[in-house]
């Protein structure tokens, strides 16, 4: 049995924010049922149980939505209560959750840090930016919201990252987005690229001002690959003088350079199947996934089972497929044909090339030889690693 990680989502898509690039909304809308409901104790019991009897060594309960604060603190306190019950395996438990911010108080952040939460605040940077696609369902902008959460899990000592979309206007500000983070001493740092899904069903107000016209949030491969580059110059400079900054994407292609795999799992070239849990129990792949087409059984079934279900296998399976071009580039090592999500081609059920190629090239061109250098300084620290 192997260590584990359980995405869970316990208020479904359910959401007190109207973002305007929401992707999980959007996958949502192309359900049978847009939310699954929230999460009864019956089936928490079963998840928990479920996933201590799985894991082996070592387990995560990563909780996000939707909105996973809707549920209310009780929630989780059954959670940590029913991990005490059942972890007889004397597990190392880890609990995070990823959260806009909207609902936290003094109460849910003296909660996260007396447990020891690992939180996740969604904020995209100054307000002009933040408020542009984060905004309520009155249109309204959540800038202040936020930042008033960010103090309380400061004042509390709360452990949390942030995590900065990246749209197709954004990109153009990468500096003022970093130097906003460092500003407010926020120095663990996740970038996500703002995709097309595909099946986006609705339009994007520019700035919520129908008379500017629409605009799309999703960022191209050519605006991504100019801001990586740009950020990648503030950071590493910063990593030469000794400030203590961590930016996913950058930390994760050094361990790559030094011969470890990644541990965001889009970096590997391949799917894990790690276990998405849905308000009702539902069980699907990836958080990505969470489609009718995709769904492996519900918590009822054990995990060992749902890893050996067809479907589980034909996931992991069709992730490996490359397109021919990735297996001559100079950068694969790097690259790997990144996240199968965005190699998804409209009519085509097999993975082709990435959407953020462009991107991504761009960026080794740019910083290849020091990505290569921070390898080397992992290596001589930690001993080189072997790649996968």
């Amino acid at each position: 049995m192997p260590a584990a990680s359980i995405l869970i989502k316990p208020a479904s898509a359910n959401c007190n924010m109207d973002c305007r690039y929401c992707f999980y909304k959007c996958l949502s809308s192309n359900r049978a049922e847009y939310s699954k409901g929230f999460m009864t104790d019956e089936t928490l019991e079963q998840l928990v149980k479920g996933a201590i009897d799985y894991a082996d060594g070592f387990l995560t309960f990563a909780f996000q939505g939707g909105e996973p604060t809707l549920c209310g603190i009780e929630f989780y306190r059954k959670v940590l209560a029913l991990q005490k019950k059942y972890n007889t395996k004397q597990l190392e438990i880890e609990n995070t959750i990823q959260t806009n911010g909207l609902l936290i108080d003094e109460q849910w952040a003296k909660f996260l840090s007396e447990n020891h939460f690992l939180a996740g605040l969604s904020l995209d940077g100054p307000r002009k930016i933040h408020d542009r696609y984060r905004v309520g369902y009155d249109g309204g902008g959540t800038f202040f919201d936020v930042m008033h959460a960010a103090e309380l899990f400061d004042r509390y000592r709360v452990d949390y990252n942030i995590l900065c979309v990246v749209t197709e206007e954004s990109a153009k500000h990468a500096a003022a987005i970093y130097h906003f983070f460092r500003k407010h001493k926020m120095t663990f740092l996740q970038f996500i690229p703002c995709m097309d899904e595909g099946e986006r069903s609705r339009r994007v107000h520019n700035g919520g001002n129908p008379a500017s016209g629409y605009i799309s949030p999703t960022v191209t491969a050519w605006s991504y690959g100019k801001f990586l580059c740009e950020l990648f110059d503030l950071w590493y400079e910063d990593f030469n003088h000794g400030a203590q900054v961590d930016i996913r994407m950058f930390s994760n292609l050094a361990q790559l350079a030094a011969g470890y795999p990644a541990e965001e799992c889009g970096m590997n070239g391949c799917c894990s199947c790690y276990f998405v849990t849905e308000g009702n129990g539902d069980v699907y792949p990836c958080d990505f996934y969470c489609s009718d087409e995709w769904r492996l059984g519900t918590v009822a079934d054990s995990f060992d089972e749902l890893v050996q279900c067809g479907r589980a296998k034909r996931f992991v399976e069709t992730s490996l497929q490359k397109d021919a071009r990735c297996q001559d580039c100079a950068y694969f090592s790097f690259c790997r044909g990144g996240c199968r999500r965005w190699r998804k081609q409209a009519g085509i059920k097999k993975p082709g090339r990435n959407r953020l190629c462009e991107a991504y090239r761009m960026l080794f061109e740019h910083a290849g030889e020091r990505i290569r250098i921070l390898g080397k300084i992992i290596s001589e620290r930690y001993g080189k690693g072997v790649s996968e």
